[in-house]
């Protein structure tokens, strides 16, 4: 029986990927990483991404379960933050490779610019609000 110390880190980074590898929790982070101190309330949240407050929850969850952020509950909120600054570059990086794989395709690249830094992978049906994608909570349980 292999412990969690003995876990290989390609195990780790592969549950790391699999924890965001969900549209919803992309935007999530792009609005987190966007935001000042990389934090922000989970009114803000909702609002912003227009998921249903029961799939922002499972969302958060996930990404709270795989270290990817934190919360902080005041009196009358709670508010999400980045759980390390490495994770706004991981977004960024995603980016800069996204944008050199859609240099073929000049149509793409046009639209894939056009957007704000922290609206990548948001525009057509996912960028709607309330349409982010499948929220099967399958997904969102993922380890």
């Amino acid at each position: 029986m292999i412990t969690p110390a003995q876990t290989p880190l390609y195990e780790i980074k592969a549950n790391l990927f699999k924890a965001l590898a969900h549209p919803a929790r992309i935007r999530i982070l792009e609005l987190l990483a966007a935001a000042p101190d990389t934090s922000a309330p989970v009114s803000y949240l909702l609002a912003e991404t227009g998921l249903e407050a029961s799939h922002l929850s499972q969302h958060l969850a996930t990404l709270r379960r795989h270290g990817v952020v934190t919360s902080v509950r005041t009196a009358n909120a709670v508010t999400y933050r980045l759980a390390h600054p490495k994770i706004a570059e991981l977004l960024a990086i995603a980016r800069v490779f996204l944008l050199d794989s859609l240099a073929g395709s000049s149509e793409q690249l046009r639209l894939a610019q056009e957007l704000p830094a922290g609206h990548l992978g948001s525009s057509g049906p996912l960028g709607s609000p309330g349409r982010l994608g499948n929220t099967d909570s399958s997904e969102s349980t993922a380890p």
